[in-house]
């Protein structure tokens, strides 16, 4: 699985996420697709919850195999 590092879109930043990641088949996001967000909510309600959230989106070993071969991380 190959990790691609995009900006964050306008509109997430408008809604206070600060990291995002989403496991494609394709090199791109889909309409399809599920994007798992943290938020400066989340970071601020519990620090050391939203740092694990975010350690654990990017690990994605346990995926090697499966139909994604992307994991779009956006920060």
């Amino acid at each position: 699985m190959k990790k691609i590092y995009l900006p964050l879109l306008k509109e997430q930043r408008q809604r206070g996420v600060y990291f995002s990641s989403t496991l494609s088949p394709y090199r791109f996001e889909t309409a399809d697709s599920t994007r798992h967000e943290i938020t400066h909510d989340d970071r601020l309600n519990d620090r050391l919850e939203a740092i694990a959230t975010e350690k654990r989106l990017k690990n994605d070993k346990f995926f090697n195999g499966s139909q994604f071969k992307f994991n779009i991380i956006r920060t």
